[in-house]
């Protein structure tokens, strides 16, 4: 028992636990509709795109990191719909149009932090986030906009449910196609903002697609699919944050490490099943 209860003694980790169980939850319901739609590379790029906008709120609070959520949120809200918009209406192949900004974006991030001379801390801390300073303040945070993409994703379950499996059928049932898109990609942007603490830029994507991949394996219903996927995820946060503390490795990728884990459990059962 004292191995369970001596992390929990400090108040950082606490608070580390909370925010990554929060944000295994987001994460995971979420990136069912990315497994589902095959989003990972929108997913991946959008969390690399929105560090142009950190660094731009670093270097313009001087460091201070209290505004940093907002800023990622702003950033993160534009250029989801930004690259959805390019994606529709470029007469390149989708892939590519996001891989051209997801590049550029995330050079001009490296670019503005680079001007700071402590920048390889702080890019350290962007890119594989920083779970253990979670404040009280970030985890009120967390609470708000990830209860709102939950309630987002409860009001429109059945909507997003039709569009992620038959987008055609969506349509002929005169769905607001577009707009329920716009929606998705803007709930993927807050999911990404909320995240960016626990995980990073560079293992946001992790966090997105794995839990929901594990899901995915072992279910054929959505709703279920949820559910095991925020098991999935929050367990990764908990062992991940142990891990962390007992073997002095980074945070963000112990909890991402723990969630590959479960995958390829959850893929090794299902070949030796045969289900």
């Amino acid at each position: 028992m004292s191995v369970l209860l001596e992390p929990l003694s400090y108040a950082f980790m606490a608070r580390g636990m909370i925010a990554a169980v929060l944000v295994g939850i987001v994460c995971a319901v979420i990136g069912s509709y990315v497994v589902l739609r095959g989003m990972a590379f929108f997913g991946d790029a959008l969390a690399h795109t929105i560090l142009p906008g950190i660094a731009l709120g670093y270097l313009i609070s001087g460091g201070a990191r209290d505004t940093l959520f907002w800023w990622a949120l702003g950033t993160a809200v534009l250029a989801a719909l930004g690259i959805g918009a390019v994606s529709r209406n470029a007469e390149i192949k989708e892939d590519t149009s996001i891989g051209i900004i997801f590049a550029g974006m995330f050079a001009l991030g490296i670019a503005l932090i680079s001007t700071v001379k402590s920048y390889a801390v702080d890019l350290t801390h962007f890119l594989f986030g920083d779970v253990l300073s979670v404040s009280t303040h970030s985890l009120w945070l967390i609470l708000l906009f990830g209860g709102l993409v939950l309630l987002t994703v409860f009001a429109f379950y059945k909507e997003f449910m039709t569009l992620s499996f038959d987008p055609i059928l969506a349509a002929t049932l005169r769905l607001p196609v577009g707009f329920l898109n716009n929606l998705l990609l803007t709930l993927i942007a807050v999911t990404v903002a909320v995240s960016l603490q626990t995980v990073g830029v560079a293992l946001m994507v992790a966090m997105l697609v794995t839990p929901a991949a594990t899901a995915y394996l072992l279910t054929n219903r959505l709703s279920t699919m949820m559910i095991l996927a925020a098991v999935f995820a929050s367990l990764a946060g908990v062992i991940g944050l142990y891990l962390s503390f007992y073997l002095s490795i980074a945070s963000g990728a112990a909890i991402v490490l723990t969630a590959t884990v479960f995958f390829m459990l959850a893929f090794g059962w299902k070949k030796a099943t045969g289900r």
